[in-house]
């Protein structure tokens, strides 16, 4: 497997696990928090939060401190997977992951006080 990502069987039993699965779809074009996941993908939040460290652990998805009106903060998942490409060789299967950038530390402090404004 390339990409630094482990072994191919490591990742395809991630990828093999539904809740992994619906929370990369669940946070492919907006980030959304633990509590919204659980609700969409049908499942408790420690389930949620789970699958999330498994993603995390493999720099799939990423997370955003956020703050809502209340002065509260909370965090959001957003998937950073692009596109996974398997590859069958004489060795086995070669795995590589492409991986969206991540913001900018900049961009999100900029986000961050726009909320609070």
């Amino acid at each position: 497997m390339t990409g630094g990502d482990g072994t191919g069987e490591e990742f395809f039993a991630l990828l093999d696990d539904a809740y992994a699965r619906e929370i990369l779809v669940e946070t492919r074009e907006d980030p959304r928090s633990a509590e919204a996941l659980s609700e969409a993908i049908d499942a408790s939040e420690s389930t949620v939060y789970r699958r999330i460290e498994r993603l995390r652990e493999r720099d799939l998805v990423e997370g955003e401190q956020r703050l809502d009106p209340d002065g509260h903060h909370y965090e959001v998942y957003a998937a950073r997977l692009e596109r996974v490409t398997i590859d069958l060789t004489d060795d086995g299967f070669a795995v590589d992951v492409e991986r969206r950038s991540t913001s900018d530390p900049a961009d999100r402090f900029t986000n961050l006080y726009e909320e609070l404004s």
